[in-house]
């Protein structure tokens, strides 16, 4: 692994940089990052095409306000609609040869990270650094996150906690490159809320279970009832036919229209909308969630906000990180619309740090610059070898397979294992 020296943490130099997302929130974080690059950065974004490929409408959404917002990237050919191309696995390869980046900046989820790094993008001339992120609330610091992870250049992280936490993660296991720091990019996207709206949230894998989100929709019932001047809005990240990083059981929308059906709330109580979260917060009044990055860009923005703790705080709930904030109640508070205001202090150890201690730019720069002298010793991955090679390949296939041919090949695959079962 190439350390970056001091002297060249002092430049960033002129980069080209190729983005590669799979998915809305990482195509989110990367659009955002690259925002914040400077001027002479030659930056460009691409998604390449996995079964949780987002929407039209989702990119749209995933980069709004940014340098890629209303752009076309020259990685497209000139028949392709829309500011960001969805890619294959060979269109992504030939895209990168193309266009010749002095960085691949991988914002997947980690297989996919892995995959691309080790054997699609492997072996472009010149070689580029690999560096790589992840797109919201990463604490406590994981196992996997860092092995799916391990074969790149440089690991990007937004608080100072989560860098302590996975530098010491990473001393344990080995593997990996360096550890640098960044301002999570969502937060610099909007103006100060103010307005009559409440937003809710949405996060797809917590609560799991459908009864806690049914209780929750009901204290947006009752909070609508209480105040019916409030304009009471669920932030949806996906709609119910689109598709988003992690699978969501019980989606909001479709659980509030059974319980209108059945008569537990009003059908008009409340709204479900899509769209930039940084847009919805400039007319807020009030935020909830149980757990979600957006309460980051709420608290940039100014916006009272409540952090659900009915379900537990945890590291499987993912609102760990929010102990100590003063921030955390209830469903009674929010049917109250009791919102919070974070401790300065927990800001400041989280996420909200001074600009002047983020060092993504210039280690990104030093490194590149070892590279171009070759100096570089790339990142060694912690999954090479025969162990983890049949995982490797099912999360190639994930990239090099049409997501429909995929989802058809499972479901065939369940019915020959149903079929073979033994009485």
């Amino acid at each position: 692994m190439t350390r970056a020296t001091p002297d060249r943490l002092l430049v960033p130099v002129p980069l080209r940089v190729l983005a590669v997302a799979d998915s809305d929130s990482y195509l989110k974080w990367a659009a955002g990052l690259l925002d914040a690059a400077p001027q002479g950065w030659t930056t460009e974004l691409a998604v390449v095409r996995t079964p949780i490929t987002p929407s039209p409408g989702q990119i749209a959404a995933a980069v709004s306000g940014t340098r890629f917002d209303a752009a076309r990237s020259p990685v497209q050919s000139p028949d392709e609609e829309g500011p960001t191309q969805v890619l294959g696995a060979r269109g992504l390869r030939k895209a990168a040869e193309r266009f010749r980046p002095d960085v691949v900046l991988l914002a997947c989820t980690g297989p996919v990270v892995d995959a691309l790094a080790a054997e699609v993008l492997a072996g472009l001339k010149p070689r580029p650094v690999f560096a790589t992120g992840l797109p919201g609330i990463s604490v406590p610091a994981t196992e996997k996150a860092w092995l799916f992870r391990s074969g790149c250049d440089l690991f990007i992280l937004h608080s100072g906690r989560e860098v302590g936490e996975f530098t010491e993660l990473a001393g344990e296991l080995g593997g990996g490159g360096e550890i640098a720091l960044a301002r999570l990019p969502y937060l610099d996207l909007g103006s100060r809320g103010s307005g009559d709206r409440v937003i809710f949230a949405t996060q797809a894998k917590v609560p799991a279970k459908r009864e806690d989100r049914e209780n929750i929709l009901l204290a947006l019932q009752s909070l609508a009832d209480a105040r019916p001047e409030l304009d009471i809005v669920v932030k949806l990240r996906a709609r119910d036919d689109e598709r988003q990083t992690h699978n969501e059981r019980h989606h909001y929308e479709r659980l509030w229209t059974t319980m209108a059906a059945d008569g537990r709330v009003r059908a008009g109580a409340v709204r479900f909308e899509a769209g930039p979260m940084h847009e919805h917060l400039a007319r807020a009044g009030g935020f909830v969630t149980v757990s979600s990055t957006a309460a980051l860009e709420a608290i940039a923005q100014d916006v009272p906000l409540l952090i659900l703790s009915d379900f537990g705080v945890s590291a499987e709930m993912i609102n760990l990180v929010f102990e100590g904030s003063g921030t955390l109640g209830t469903l009674d508070d929010l049917a109250k619309a009791d919102f919070r205001t974070p401790a300065p202090d927990w800001c400041q150890a989280n996420y909200f740090h001074d600009a002047a201690t983020s060092d993504w730019i210039p280690r990104l720069s030093a490194l590149v610059v070892a590279a171009r002298e070759g100096s570089l010793t790339p990142a060694r991955s912690l999954l090479d070898g025969p162990a983890h090679a049949s995982a490797r390949r099912r999360a190639r296939l994930r990239i090099e397979i049409p997501p429909r041919v995929l989802r058809y090949g499972y479901r065939t695959k369940r019915r020959i294992r149903r079929y073979l079962k033994p009485f």
